[in-house]
């Protein structure tokens, strides 16, 4: 099945909630940055979350998210839009902490627990929205849950997971969140906070079969889906985008790479594609 996000509401219209499936992508990001498991854990709940943030967001819009940690992984970057595509990377992808004392992933020792989380989105106003919070444990469903409350006042419940095989392949991948809007009851919070509390992990009832609106479901039984998008990794790089990169360079520039090295190799950050540009090319650039 391919990766996908759904959004609905529940009691009402009280609560709303948001589930992705990542799985795919989550695969695509790991091939193509060689994370190891637990880089490959940090990175794809990264993605699953800014597809959530993202899917908040309308039309053109579109955000980053940068958890800057002090943990040996670095810098985790994120970028995603209302479109359901996103695109990402970590500083460190061969980061490889020994695993938890249960035999889980130890993505907060990858992470770190001191650093901060931001946010920055572009909503097609004069200054992006810029928000962050510190980091509360490093194992970022966490980190997100008090980013909602903290930066945007909003209750909310956030899972994130990938669950890894034992060949480094990926199980599933992806997240939920629930957020409590005006006019819950004492009674059904506790209710739902219940629930919450006795589920399985988001990612082993995605690999057991169940579908996103069936996960949704079983914490809010009135859960019913308003809308369903397909996801997808998606790069916003092109040779000719990394060419008028190199142009800007200046012509000068260009002529001392071409003596030094006899050729120009571009590599993007947020999918690993290399450019090659040789003599021929960038003399070509030079004369433009």
């Amino acid at each position: 099945m391919s990766d996908y996000l759904i959004r609905g509401t529940a009691l009402d219209g009280r609560v709303r909630a948001f589930a992705v499936q990542t799985t795919r992508l989550t695969e695509e990001m790991s091939t193509r940055h060689q994370t190891t498991p637990t880089a490959t854990a940090a990175l794809g709940r990264t993605a699953a979350a800014g597809l959530l943030l993202g899917a908040m967001l309308k039309g053109e819009e579109h955000l980053i998210v940068q958890v800057k940690g002090d943990g040996p992984i670095g810098q985790i970057v994120v970028d995603a839009n209302a479109k359901g595509e996103v695109r990402g990377y970590v500083d460190n992808p061969l980061v490889d902490p020994p695993l938890k004392e249960n035999g889980k992933l130890d993505v907060s020792a990858a992470v770190g627990t001191e650093g901060f989380l931001y946010i920055t989105k572009d909503l097609g106003l004069k200054e992006p929205y810029k928000g962050s919070v510190p980091l509360v444990s490093g194992e970022l469903a966490e980190d997100f849950t008090y980013y909602f409350a903290k930066s945007e006042q909003t209750p909310s419940a956030v899972a994130l997971g990938v669950l890894v095989n034992t060949d480094h392949t990926i199980i599933a991948s992806g997240g939920f969140v629930i957020q409590l809007l005006p006019g819950l009851t004492d009674r059904e919070i506790d209710e739902i906070e219940g629930m919450l509390s006795q589920i399985p992990s988001f990612t082993n009832m995605l690999g057991s079969g169940l579908s996103l609106e069936q996960i949704l479901q079983t914490i809010l039984p009135s859960f019913q889906t308003l809308h369903e998008m397909d996801v997808k990794f998606q790069c916003k790089c092109s040779r000719e985008k990394v060419e008028s990169t190199l142009i800007s360079l200046g012509k000068h520039e260009l002529q001392e790479i071409i003596e030094d090295e006899g050729f120009a190799e571009v590599v993007c950050h947020f999918c690993n594609e290399a450019y090659r540009y040789d003599e021929e090319d960038l003399q070509r650039m030079i004369s433009l």
